[in-house]
């Protein structure tokens, strides 16, 4: 693995859009994300596709392209995520990113650029979006803030925490006054172990499930041997696939001999609430109870010797810690840590 050197206050960093334009139809959180990275003494410097809709999958890939090499850049952050990340990787040049790398962030669509620079070597960071975590309104999450904070300019070991707080409500962007206070949270409900109770460790790679399934139907798994043995981390998305949804992907994914690679699996909690599809709090106490007992079954039926872990805010819920993609995660079953290698 080729770790890049970490920004530094004061140092420029590029904000993208490799997926969708977004903060051209929402300028309001994607303004206040920028504010909230110029907080942290970073400057971020904008690409011509980063608040342009429609920009084709090759003028995407040369932003990218661009931001990599530019050797001001020190950083590269993804504005938001969307559904067709995946058109762009044809267009990268792998020398590029190997030529000078550095850290980029992202989470969901973003999971094929992730992997992308995992298949080359180049650790990146899952998490951290600039509409989203950083532009939350009222103010970040603090648990966002101190894991994202870390992941941006220090080195060396983060404990992972379960929230005390936590929500998966969206707001509407399209509001004015979206962003003048902080979301309402539910009560913290802790991480679920099972398992072996033995203390496991490996490099962490995954994502946003839904991603990864699409990545394999166009011959694009990137896992770089057969006989990886990592920790693997899943999420999925706001679409909010359904237990049997949830069970199709991990079962093919058992089926090709993917999971039974894998010391232990670390499961995000879902989000189980969209503007386009509101549950009642028990609805969505049902939908999570089922996304977690169906991911647990699976993943037994096919590794019985993984731990597995579910609830961790690493995800598309709010708040969000970041997880090294290709760094170190250690797990203690028996004293409930996860700590990881920023």
């Amino acid at each position: 693995m080729i770790f890049a050197a970490k920004p530094k206050p004061g140092d420029r960093v590029a904000v993208v859009s490799p997926s969708s334009g977004l903060p051209g139809l929402f300028p309001a959180p994607y303004e206040l994300g920028l504010e909230r990275l110029r907080g942290f003494g970073l400057e971020p410097v904008e690409y011509p596709t980063t608040r342009r809709m429609g920009s084709s999958a090759a003028e995407r890939a040369a932003d990218l392209q661009a931001a990599w090499a530019d050797p001001s850049i020190r950083a590269v952050f993804a504005s938001i995520g969307g559904d067709d990340q995946i058109t762009v990787l044809k267009h990268l040049d792998p020398e590029v990113f190997r030529a000078d790398p550095k850290p980029f962030f992202g989470y969901s669509d973003n999971t094929n650029l992730l992997n992308f620079l995992y298949s080359l070597g180049i650790p990146a960071f899952h998490g951290g979006s600039v509409m989203v975590q950083l532009g939350r309104g009222g103010a970040m999450h603090p648990d966002t803030e101190r894991s994202l904070r870390a992941a941006i300019f220090s080195s060396g070991a983060f404990e992972l925490t379960p929230a005390a707080g936590w929500t998966d409500h969206d707001r509407d962007w399209s509001d004015a006054t979206t962003l003048e206070s902080e979301p309402e949270l539910f009560p913290g409900t802790g991480w679920q172990w099972s398992g072996p109770s033995t203390p496991v460790s490996g490099r962490l790679w995954g994502g946003c499930l839904e991603i990864l399934d699409w990545q394999l139907a166009v011959g694009r798994w990137m896992l770089p041997n057969d006989q990886y043995s990592g920790v693997l981390f899943l999420e999925t998305s706001e679409e909010m696939p359904s237990a049997a949804q949830v069970h199709r992907i991990l079962r093919n994914l058992g089926e090709r001999g993917l999971l039974e690679r894998f010391e232990a699996v670390l499961w995000a909690r879902p989000k189980s609430w969209e503007l386009l599809h509101q549950l009642s709090r028990e609805e969505s106490e049902v939908f999570v109870a089922e996304q977690y007992d169906v991911a647990r079954s699976t993943v037994a039926a096919y590794n019985a010797n993984a731990v597995f872990v579910s609830g961790l805010d690493i995800g598309h819920t709010d708040p969000q810690q970041v997880l090294p993609y290709g760094g170190l995660a250690e797990l203690d079953p028996a004293a409930g840590r996860i700590t990881v290698t920023y």
